[in-house]
C-alpha cells in the first residue's frame, strides 16, 4: 500500500498500514504535546541526577542533592519524641490520680493510652472497648475489680489470673456440682430475678435459700457483688457469659474463668499509667 494514499472521507494522507480494509490516518501529534513529552524526559534525567533513583545491592544512588526521605522522617520522629519528653517524664513521676488532676497531662495520657490500647488491647476488648462474650465492656460502669483509675492501673499492670505475676488479681468461682440439679436451677432462677430477668417465681423463691447458703459469701446478700473479691454484681444487666437461667446454671456447674495478661513488665510503668487513664476516660470509670 502506498504511503501517499489519501483517505477519501477525511482527505488526510494514510500511513500505508492497512488491516482488514482499514487504513491508518497519518495524523501527527499536536506540537504542544510533543514538546511536553520532551520536557518530561529532560525533567526525569534531572531528577535522576539530583535525587536518589537507581536501586543498588544494599542502597541506592544518593543524587547530587543528598536528599533522604528517611532522614526527614527520622528528624520528624525525633522532634516528636523531644516534644513529648517532658510529658512522659511527668507521667513517670506521678501517680494516676495526680495525672487526672493535671488537665494537660491527662489529655496527653489519654492520647498516648489510646494508641497503646489499639496495639495491645483491641484483640480482646474490641476497637471501641465494647468487649464481647467473655471479655468485659470497658465503657460501662460495672467493674469486677473496681473502676477507680488506680484500681484499673493495678488490673492492667498485674492482669487477671495470670500465672506469670505474683500480684495478679485472682479469684475463682467454685463449681457447685455438689448441689442437686434442681437446686442449681432454683438458684439460677433467683439470680435472674435479681436483675429483673424472666424467671420462674416459685423456683426463684426456693433458690433464694440456696443462694444465701452458697453464693452470698462472695456476691453479697443482695447480689451486689464485691470488688475486693472480683465477684460481679448480679443485680444489673451486664453478664460476661450470658444472662438466661440456662447460662447461669451452666456457669454454676462448670464456671468459666477468664485470664488477662499482666502488662506491667511488658509495657512498662508509663504506658500502663497511660492505658489506665485512657480506659478510665471512656466513661465507665468510677
Amino acid at each position: 500500500m502506498s504511503k501517499d494514499h489519501i483517505d477519501e472521507v477525511t482527505g488526510i494522507e494514510t500511513t500505508g498500514h492497512e488491516w482488514d480494509g482499514i487504513r491508518e490516518l497519518n495524523n501527527p501529534l499536536p506540537r504542544w504535546w510533543v514538546w511536553t513529552f520532551y520536557a518530561t524526559i529532560v525533567w526525569s534525567i534531572g531528577y535522576v541526577i539530583a535525587y536518589p533513583a537507581w536501586p543498588l545491592i544494599s542502597t541506592a544512588t544518593t543524587g547530587v542533592l543528598g536528599y533522604s526521605s528517611r532522614q526527614d522522617v527520622r528528624a520528624e520522629l525525633d522532634a516528636a519524641e523531644a516534644a513529648k519528653g517532658g510529658y512522659v517524664e511527668a507521667v513517670s513521676g506521678k501517680d494516676v490520680a495526680d495525672i487526672l488532676a493535671d488537665e494537660q497531662l491527662r489529655l496527653f495520657a489519654v492520647s498516648a493510652g489510646a494508641a497503646a490500647f489499639k496495639v495491645n488491647c483491641v484483640q480482646c476488648h474490641g476497637s471501641g472497648a465494647q468487649g464481647s462474650a467473655g471479655y468485659p465492656n470497658l465503657n460501662d460502669d460495672e467493674w469486677l475489680w473496681g473502676g477507680s483509675v488506680e484500681q484499673i492501673r493495678l488490673t492492667i499492670a498485674h492482669g487477671i489470673r495470670f500465672a506469670g505475676d505474683d500480684e495478679t488479681r485472682f479469684s475463682e468461682m467454685p463449681a457447685f456440682d455438689y448441689l442437686e440439679a434442681s437446686q442449681i436451677t432454683d438458684a439460677a432462677n433467683y439470680v435472674v430475678s435479681l436483675s429483673g430477668g424472666a424467671a420462674d417465681g416459685a423456683a426463684a423463691e426456693r433458690g433464694q435459700t440456696v443462694y444465701a447458703e452458697n453464693c452470698a459469701a462472695c456476691h453479697g446478700d443482695g447480689g451486689k457483688g464485691m470488688a475486693d473479691l472480683g465477684a460481679p454484681d448480679l443485680t444489673d444487666a451486664i453478664w460476661l457469659y450470658g444472662s438466661t437461667v440456662a447460662d447461669i446454671a451452666s456457669q454454676m456447674r462448670a464456671p468459666k474463668h477468664g485470664v488477662m495478661p499482666a502488662w506491667g513488665e511488658r509495657l512498662g510503668d508509663v504506658t500502663v499509667k497511660e492505658l489506665a487513664v485512657y480506659v478510665h476516660s471512656l466513661g465507665g470509670g468510677e
